[in-house]
């Protein structure tokens, strides 16, 4: 048998139980994440997925909206007094001070009422739809893994590790490798729970005698190999990186603390991705003579100090501008709380973003909360989940957004999430005759990167009506590339055309303002 057909075949029959090999599952692969700049190859992204659906009311809390949070969930909801505040509509519940913090620094984004249309309320379905990044296709792969296997179709896992690509695509921390980098035919992640005992795995001496078994047994034999190859390099890393700060002695601490030594180690891993458990809060989510404690309470402390010691943590080591963090959960809980001091499966809710290189720090509307209890009623939809994956692809690892299109079943929209480093705009020959804005879309001030020779250049700005909103450059300009800063805070929220008039040739670009 043929090791790709093998392959195939495990994909097949292994679906979400993949081979456990001592504390590390051996699917993975090392090449560079994607065909991006050499400004771009050394980024890392770090996913955490909260799982059992996070209720995001009492985590980033509306605070305009207690008259009617107080009518619909009084006995879990935070008193206005212990809220934690962000602005004047916003804050957080009072044990994460870490995240607020951030928040304060600039280290923290909230992407609020995140979800997909016609949520699916089933934890299995919903988690399957937020890790393949799919909703009409049935999920066979993951939205990462899947741009990866497009990429790289043919070599995986035959020839990895080798010399120019040493250390593994993924590394999924715990037991389960992630199904969001599934691909069709392997999951490019290793699971490592301990990243100091990943190897010294121990093969089979039987040989391939030509038969069905004993090609499965060569297949085995080379995965082992691959394993302990993997795994050295990253125990080498570990051992070499570094900690400078003392994390909490949680599950979630101790994994950032061994991801902050791997990365500082020198490990040319791409994306790290942590699980932490127990969202579901049917009952007990808050104690019923304090409702700032109990379940909830606890995972969001957990979230919250975890992440704040790792961004702490890889600023001191000089890595904040590489590593960039999004969390997620399947879903959402309902507006109304239950009789049993928890709340039941919703729709959207709050997603973060951390590190030292984000443009947003909150964007959505605090959802509207109504005096009228309706039966299971969610968050509604304002942001479509995979077009923050596909903004995090465009902003990070500077994706071309055709390639990023490729991945996804619904028409992308785009969002500036991590442009403050200057990872988001793409690289490309603008010639005379285009321009770049970036971000696009934005929220307060854009840049126009465009082309002139020694001439006078005049930059418009026009409503879709004809209207002339502002003039951002009036003035002669030098030979050669150009970047001009455009103060559009004061704009309504809307689309713009920005029409730049010089004498070597006239070019004009959409411009969309949003909230």
């Amino acid at each position: 048998m043929k090791r790709r057909d093998f392959v195939k075949n495990m994909a097949i029959a292994s679906a979400g139980t993949p081979i456990i090999l001592n504390k590390m599952k051996v699917q993975s692969v090392a090449q560079k994440l994607f065909d991006v700049s050499k400004a771009a190859e050394d980024r890392v992204l770090v996913i955490i997925r909260l799982n059992g659906g996070n209720d995001g009311l009492n985590t980033v809390i509306p605070r305009d909206q207690y008259p009617n949070l107080a009518i619909q969930r009084s006995n879990v909801l935070i008193p206005e007094t212990s809220v934690l505040p962000l602005t004047n509509e916003v804050g957080l519940h009072p044990v994460m001070t870490g995240m607020q913090s951030m928040y304060n620094d600039g280290k923290l984004g909230i992407i609020q009422n995140v979800g997909y249309p016609e949520q699916n309320r089933s934890h299995f379905r919903s988690m399957d739809i937020w890790s393949s990044g799919l909703i009409d296709t049935p999920p066979a792969t993951g939205w990462v893994g899947r741009y990866f296997e497009g990429h790289y179709p043919t070599t995986y896992p035959t020839d990895y590790p080798n010399a120019t690509y040493p250390d593994p695509f993924a590394i999924s921390m715990g037991f389960q490798v992630s199904s969001t980098c599934q691909g069709f035919l392997a999951n490019w992640s290793h699971a490592v729970l301990d990243p100091l005992d990943v190897y010294n795995l121990t093969a089979s001496g039987s040989l391939n005698d030509g038969t069905y078994y004993g090609s499965h047994i060569e297949y085995l034999a080379t995965i082992i190999d691959q394993a302990n190859e993997f795994g050295a390099q990253i125990n080498a890393a570990a051992s070499a990186g570094n900690s400078m700060v003392t994390y909490p002695t949680t599950e979630l601490g101790e994994q950032l603390q061994n991801v902050a030594k791997m990365i500082s180690g020198g490990l040319e891993t791409k994306v790290y991705i942590l699980d932490i458990g127990g969202f579901d809060t049917h009952d007990s989510q808050v104690l019923a003579t304090d409702t700032t404690q109990g379940e909830h309470a606890d995972l969001i402390k957990t979230l919250s100090d975890a992440v704040k010691a790792f961004q702490d943590d890889l600023a001191l080591l000089g890595l904040e501008d590489r590593v960039a963090g999004m969390t997620f959960s399947e879903f959402g809980r309902q507006v109304a709380s239950n009789a049993s001091y928890g709340t039941d499966h919703g729709d959207a809710a709050p997603l973060f973003l951390f590190g030292g290189c984000l443009t947003t720090n909150l964007m959505g509307a605090n959802p509207v909360i109504s005096n009228t209890i309706v039966n299971q009623a969610g968050i509604p939809l304002e942001f479509d989940f995979r077009d923050i994956y596909a903004s995090v692809l465009k902003d990070w690892f500077q994706v071309p957004t055709a390639d990023i299109q490729a991945l996804f079943e619904h028409s992308v929209t785009f969002y500036p999430l991590l442009d403050n480093c200057n990872v988001g705009i793409e690289e490309l020959d603008l010639g005379m005759d285009k321009a770049l804005i970036y971000p696009n879309p934005c929220y307060a001030n854009a840049t126009i990167r465009f082309n002139a020779e020694n001439e006078w250049v005049k930059i418009d700005v026009y409503d879709l009506s004809g209207k002339k909103v502002r003039t951002v450059q009036d003035g002669n300009v030098s030979q050669g590339s150009h970047d001009i800063y455009m103060e559009l805070h004061d704009i309504k929220v809307g689309e713009y055309l920005v029409k730049v008039l010089k004498n070597s040739g006239s070019i004009q670009s959409k411009l969309i303002k949003v909230q």
